[in-house]
């Protein structure tokens, strides 16, 4: 006879099931709960119900935009800041507010994904990739016939 599942049978199941759905770790809930890790993944992946899953997602989803809301409606208000101190003639004033809206579209085209704060990296020359083009180029150095159609397609991709 199959073992019945310790966490649907667990008193405080359903806020496990909250955790789960919010993505809390397997491990920190085992410790919490005096369960087994292996129990609470068995739960996750058999019986958390879908559903929840999604609730949480929407309610993901709703805080996300009521931030989008907030930022944009910060955004509004900096302008209209903006305005009116452009219109009195405080200068000064008039460039926080500027300071203060470009914050705002920052932070928005961050939350929006628009915005890539990689470093940008010169491949041309990195240390690494210098020390791996010797190693490559060494490799090749049997076969010179390999060795300059590599080292022709690295010089144009390079001045690509």
């Amino acid at each position: 006879m199959p073992r019945s599942c310790l966490i649907c049978q667990h008193p405080d199941r359903e806020s496990i099931d909250k955790a789960l759905a919010r993505q809390a770790s397997n491990r920190e809930l085992a410790r919490i709960y005096s369960l087994s890790e292996a129990s609470v993944r068995r739960h996750r992946s058999n019986h958390l119900p879908a559903r929840m899953v999604m609730a949480e997602k929407a309610a993901e989803l709703v805080e996300a935009d009521n931030l989008l809301d907030q930022v944009g409606d910060l955004q509004r208000r900096a302008l209209g800041i903006l305005d009116r101190a452009e219109e009195a003639g405080e200068l000064k004033t008039a460039l926080s507010a500027i300071r203060e809206a470009r914050g705002n579209l920052e932070l928005l085209a961050k939350l929006l994904g628009e915005l890539d704060e990689r470093p940008v990296m010169n491949l041309n020359i990195s240390p690494e990739w210098l020390q791996l083009r010797a190693v490559i180029v060494g490799a090749l150095e049997p076969h010179p016939e390999a060795l300059g159609a590599v080292v022709g397609a690295l010089e144009a991709a390079e001045d690509g």
